[in-house]
Formats: structure tokens, C-alpha cells, sequence
């Protein structure tokens, strides 16, 4: 299996998983705050519905799409947009829009360059992105709903976007990168050992591939994680670690809190 056709079974398997906690909510639960401030389960659904659409113009109409940029609002202005749709309709938005991406991405070759919010991207970088924030959003529809996802190897994608990201995280807030590279040692939820970086480097994080993946998506705080960073340079990217695209987030507070 070729690298885009993987991503793109992986991107079907994470949509359908979020889906199967969408499909049996009363439109009561919709409404449920998640731990995003000021967003509940339906701003989630909306927020990839909108950014579904908006990959779709990117990768058909890449000019009009990058011309278009400086007329999209916050993200926040984006969920308030669509608050007035009703729960089955939002759903079927979600369907409709992840479906017709996903056609659209399947005729990309992994290395065509995609524009974006950030820098430019590779097909295949921006189709993992997509998974990234499906599982992202997915992990505050689960916060919120009190529901406990079992972890998948999945999480390799996003785990691989937020180990080269790192150099953004550093960029986006005007802050020099560390000279000195950083090696990432995980285990997968299937056990398996997945590894980024050079094999001698002094700064190493080392520990669960879940918690890395939601450290470097910003649910949950460095503390509450169980990584183990060896090295100031580990340290120092890790406690602005950013996968996605924008300003820089606020992340999580400490459970402690």
C-alpha cells in the first residue's frame, strides 16, 4: 500500500470513529461544554466541517483558496457562524464535506504541494494533518462526553506531524530553535516502539506515543503527561509544542488546577 492510500484508510477509520460517538447523541449533548474554553461538542463538529471545505477549495482551486486568506476570521467567529444548525444537519455538514474531500485527496500524489494556513504542504503532510485534527477534535468530543477512546497506532500520523512541526512552534511564537536536534522515542498503544530524530542526539523524549500526541495537540497539559524529556532542548519544545496551524494555542491547564 502506497503512503497516501494508507493515509487515507487511516483518515476513513478516524472519521468513522469519531462518527459512531456523534450518531446516538440527543441534541442535549451537543450543547456539552468541551475542554476547549467557550466551545462545546457541536463547535468541534462545525470547526472540521468548515476546515473540510476550506482543504477541499485548497487542493481545487489553490489560487482562489490562498487569495481568499486574509477574509477568514477566528476560528471562534467560524463556531459562533454555525451555532444555529441543528444537531442531524451539522452531522450530515460533517458528511458531506469529509466525504468530498476525501475524493478530492485521493487524487493527489503525496508529494504535490498544498497551500494552507501555515507554510505550504505536501499532499501527504496535509491529508495527516486532517487525521490529526479529526483525532484532536475527536479527543474533546470524547472529554466532554466523559467517554474514555481506546488508543490507536493510528496515532503514528499524528505523532509524525507534531515531531516535524517542532521548528513551528518555536516560529509562530518568535522564538529561536535550539540548535541542538531532539530525538522522540514512543511506544504505540499496539506496542510497538516509534521512533523520529538522530539515533545519538543528547535531548530525547521518551514515553507513551498517546500522551506525546496530546501534548503536542494541546489537550493536555506537560504535566499530566508520562513523558520523560531528557535535555533542555526537549524541554524547551515540548512545553510549546504545536501540531497545528494558527496562532499560538493556550493549551491545557494542569488537572491540579
Amino acid at each position: 500500500m502506497d503512503l497516501m492510500a494508507e493515509l487515507l484508510d487511516d483518515l476513513r477509520a478516524e472519521t468513522a470513529s469519531l462518527e459512531r460517538l456523534l450518531e446516538p447523541l440527543p441534541d442535549a449533548d451537543w450543547e456539552l461544554p468541551t475542554p476547549a474554553a467557550g466551545w462545546a461538542v457541536r463547535d468541534q463538529v462545525s470547526h472540521l466541517a468548515w476546515f473540510d471545505e476550506a482543504a477541499t477549495r485548497a487542493v481545487t482551486d489553490p489560487d482562489g483558496f490562498t487569495a481568499g486568506l486574509p477574509g477568514v476570521t477566528s476560528v471562534d467567529d467560524l463556531a459562533r457562524q454555525a451555532r444555529g444548525m441543528p444537531p442531524p444537519e451539522l452531522l450530515g455538514w460533517f458528511r458531506a464535506a469529509r466525504g468530498r474531500s476525501m475524493e478530492v485527496f485521493a487524487g493527489l500524489d503525496a508529494r504535490d504541494r498544498v497551500p494552507w494556513f501555515g507554510p505550504p504542504m505536501s499532499a501527504a503532510s496535509f491529508v495527516t494533518a486532517r487525521l490529526m485534527e479529526t483525532w484532536a477534535h475527536g479527543q474533546d468530543v470524547a472529554d466532554a462526553l466523559g467517554f474514555a477512546r481506546e488508543p490507536t497506532d493510528r496515532l503514528r500520523h499524528v505523532a509524525t506531524i507534531g515531531y516535524r512541526a517542532r521548528p513551528y512552534g518555536f516560529a509562530v511564537r518568535g522564538l529561536p530553535q535550539p540548535a541542538e536536534p531532539v530525538r522522540v522515542e514512543l511506544v504505540m498503544p499496539g506496542g510497538g516502539v516509534w521512533t523520529a530524530g538522530p539515533a545519538d542526539a543528547a535531548s530525547v523524549v521518551r514515553g507513551p506515543m498517546l500522551d506525546f500526541c496530546l501534548a503536542v495537540t494541546q489537550r493536555i497539559h506537560l504535566s499530566d503527561t508520562g513523558l520523560e524529556l531528557v535535555g533542555e532542548p526537549a524541554r524547551a519544545w515540548m512545553e510549546i509544542a504545536q501540531a497545528f496551524a494558527g496562532p499560538p494555542g493556550e493549551g491545557r491547564p494542569p488537572r491540579s488546577s
